[in-house]
């Protein structure tokens, strides 16, 4: 079993953390007008994107990496505790709809399950024991990638997580919002993304939460772009689940290939709705059938399929 922490050392550890640090210049926040919370709170905001582009090298390291595990069928996990475990599950839920992955291709851990994502489970972010056996259920491979989530840097549950995916042979990322963060050196890329203290002292659903967002999308939507889930800046995978994305996916094949209504409701028809391959019906000049077996051989990239039809 996983020891409790002695709340001492971890009242120490906390003072010691950037985003937990105290701002006496906003001790009185609470007796300034609104608007003037308002703009202090935005401009705070307006601070994360320049902590976010000093980690882009390491970003995209993380990124060609990932994709190239998830090129032979790996997967894309996140783990992480509170807001850091509900940023990944959000993540990981936006892709299917997205870009038309399989649920179990990304998939979101949160310290203490399900019900963790609308209320507090006691001490399951303190829990290693619960991250090994999370990790365990999934059966991790050599090309799955296991990405710890955590603000501090130090929570057990996402620390424990990528040390556990590591031991197994998997990549691992560590995305912290300090620096020397036990998260970052555990990891085989550690991104630490510092945002300074926060307005609400230790309130890391503020502007770590939103770095840690900002820095999910990237891995989830470069991953995807380098995986052939896109053509241009088109979501050619997009699943049509329902009328608005029915009426998106026209508008991607319009956008694609600046087809008339008529040929694009031909094409979808043939191609059973799929946006990648109507594309490539009406630009490369093929049928339904041969549309798909092209896609399949160029391992769903529209651009690659393209050239093959052009031949």
């Amino acid at each position: 079993m996983t020891p409790m922490p002695d709340p001492r050392d971890l009242q120490a550890q906390l003072e010691s953390l950037t985003t937990e640090a105290f701002r006496p210049e906003l001790s009185e926040i609470d007796r300034l007008p609104t608007l003037e919370i308002a703009r202090l709170m935005n401009g705070e905001d307006t601070l994360v994107p320049a902590a976010v582009a000093e980690r882009l090298p390491q970003i995209a390291a993380a990124i060609d990496d990932i994709a190239a595990r998830m090129a032979r069928g790996g997967r894309l996990v996140y783990a992480g505790a509170g807001t850091a475990g509900r940023l990944g599950v959000l993540d990981a839920s936006e892709c299917p709809p997205t870009f038309n992955t399989d649920p179990t291709r990304v998939v979101g851990l949160i310290a203490g399950g399900p019900e963790a994502m609308v209320t507090s489970v006691e001490g399951a972010e303190d829990s290693g024991d619960l991250a090994r056996h999370d990790l365990d259920t999934l059966r991790l491979t050599p090309d799955d990638t296991v990405v710890g989530v955590s603000a501090s840097g130090r929570t057990p549950y996402a620390v424990t997580a990528v040390e556990h995916a590591r031991a197994h042979g998997a990549l691992t990322v560590g995305l912290a919002c300090n620096a020397h963060s036990a998260l970052a050196a555990a990891a085989d890329h550690g991104i630490e993304v510092v945002v300074g203290p926060e307005l609400l002292t230790g309130s890391t659903r503020l502007k770590a939460g939103t770095a840690q967002k900002l820095v999910l999308n990237m891995l989830s939507t470069i991953t995807m772009i380098r995986l052939g889930k896109t053509y241009g800046n088109l979501m050619v995978d997009v699943r049509a689940s329902n009328e608005k994305l029915r009426a998106r996916s026209r508008r991607i094949v319009a956008l694609a290939t600046g087809a008339s209504d008529e040929e694009i409701e031909r094409a979808l028809v043939a191609t059973d709705g799929e946006v990648k391959a109507a594309i490539l019906a009406i630009a490369g000049g093929v049928d339904g059938g041969t549309a798909a077996r092209l896609l399949e051989e160029s391992g769903g990239h529209l651009r690659a399929a393209l050239g093959a039809a052009a031949r």
